[in-house]
């Protein structure tokens, strides 16, 4: 997944990824070179569908370009990053 799919919303302090018009996000908070992800949703539509995995993959690869160290606050944000150990490198 291209990281040009997932939208910085600096104003409302997320990263959101649109799927037919429903809009997935993640919550963040920046801190230095820490990302903290506070929150992760998915509209009910989308719910099983793997968009808030295909989301969470381009957070982790902007962090990496980024040079960010992410820390999931979230429950979701944490599962995920413990399922892709491709990114443990990135976790604080």
């Amino acid at each position: 997944m291209s990281t040009d799919q997932i939208r910085d919303n600096p104003e409302r302090s997320r990263f959101e990824l649109d799927v037919a018009g429903e809009i997935v996000f993640a919550d963040y908070r920046r801190r230095g070179d820490l990302l903290l992800v506070t929150h992760v949703e998915a509209p009910r539509p989308l719910r099983g569908t793997g968009a808030a995995d295909r989301l969470m993959r381009g957070v982790a690869e902007t962090a990496r370009s980024e040079g960010l160290k992410l820390a999931p606050i979230c429950g979701y944000a944490a599962a995920w990053m413990r399922r892709h150990r491709e990114f443990a490198d990135l976790l604080d």
